[in-house]
């Protein structure tokens, strides 16, 4: 059954879709709900470092990009990370999926742990690496 998306997830896509990096990586937003967003990035030549995985950067892109969403469900719109650590446990053979949660808040910022998988040839998910951020209100 195809649900209708929510106003909600609909304005987060555009906003999504209208970074121009999130456009060069080619990447999606897959979930936008109280608390949690997650991030799709695919596997493809440009995003590759030398041994054919991918990128680093790109990884901790997903990341920092899944924590802010997740903390806009939250906070709202304006908003910008704060900062972001990133632990790498396995490169990345395939596109990857980072699914951030707000684990707690404040009237001003969210904190947010994120979790990044791939699937290997054998179908097998695969935690490819985990981080942890910060987002804040700014003033406009």
């Amino acid at each position: 059954m195809n649900e209708t998306p929510s106003p909600e997830f609909q304005l987060a896509q555009e906003v999504f879709a209208g970074q121009p990096f999130t456009a060069l990586v080619e990447a999606h937003l897959l979930r936008f709900e109280t608390g949690v967003a997650a991030i799709e990035v695919p596997h493809r030549p440009q995003l590759l470092q030398q041994h054919g995985f991918l990128h680093g950067g790109v990884v901790a892109y997903a990341i920092d990009n899944a924590i802010t969403f997740a903390a806009g469900t939250v906070l709202g719109t304006s908003i910008l990370t704060a900062g972001i650590s990133v632990v790498y446990l396995r490169p990345a053979s395939s596109g990857i999926v980072a699914t951030a949660t707000v684990i707690g808040r404040t009237k001003r910022q969210a904190v947010v742990n994120c979790e990044v998988h791939c699937t290997d040839a054998a179908g097998t998910d695969i935690l490819v690496a985990t981080g942890q951020g910060t987002a804040t209100i700014i003033e406009r």
